[in-house]
């Protein structure tokens, strides 16, 4: 059986030592979801309240623990179109 992307990511973090996510759950993260429900929350998920507050939360975080931290991001298609295309 192969393995998903989003499991393969997850084993990645664990292998860089990474403990804590911090993301804001959304349609463009449901794969990574679904694996941290397959993983026993390893790293663990941190929910937050805005995208943005995300990488705030991962950078205090990885700044005051030592430790590296990640942040994910949903993507949506809107987002991803340089801002002078977007109508």
């Amino acid at each position: 059986m192969s393995i998903k992307v989003s499991d393969y990511v997850l084993q990645r973090l664990r292998e860089w030592d990474v403990d804590h996510v911090f993301a804001y759950a959304g349609d463009g993260i449901n794969g990574l979801l679904a694996a941290w429900g397959r993983s026993d929350d390893q790293p663990k998920f941190v929910q937050s309240r805005h995208e943005e507050m995300s990488a705030f939360e991962a950078v205090g975080y990885a700044k005051f623990s030592g430790s590296p931290a990640a942040r994910s991001a949903r993507t949506s298609r809107r987002s991803s179109a340089p801002a002078h295309r977007r109508r």
